[in-house]
């Protein structure tokens, strides 16, 4: 059993919710990510708790095994935790710059606003 798998089994509960995912995957997102990416870095900055929740900032930096595109992301975490078990799990990160780590080619052309000229992103 990989040691994320055994972590997160130890410190979330059965009916956990992951908000972005739902409570099924939780567990096999954390075997996937090693899968996607290594880890550089990873460094917690701040963290708050008030009863039953909590938040976590920091920061990481993934390469991606595919490609061997590296980003860093600022992370934040909005937890809940009842009897030592995680009952409820938020993570936010620049999902944008974790997509683009696994762009191999092309470009995009986007335009943010009526006023604002369009842009490429990405290169060809």
């Amino acid at each position: 059993m990989r040691t994320s798998f055994a972590a997160a089994e130890k410190l979330a509960a059965p009916d956990a919710t992951y908000v972005s995912l739902g409570p099924q995957i939780f567990n096999r997102l954390f075997l996937q990510l090693a899968d996607y990416w290594k880890t550089e870095d990873f460094t917690v900055t701040d963290k708050i708790a008030s009863g039953e929740d909590v938040a976590i900032f920091g920061k990481f930096t993934y390469r991606s095994i595919a490609v061997d595109r590296v980003f860093t992301s600022p992370f934040s975490v909005h937890a809940k935790v009842r009897d030592g078990k995680m009952i409820y799990f938020q993570f936010m990160e620049d999902t944008y710059a974790s997509a683009s780590s696994f762009r191999q080619s092309g470009s995009w052309t986007v335009k943010t606003s009526e006023d604002a000229g369009p842009f490429k992103v990405g290169k060809e």
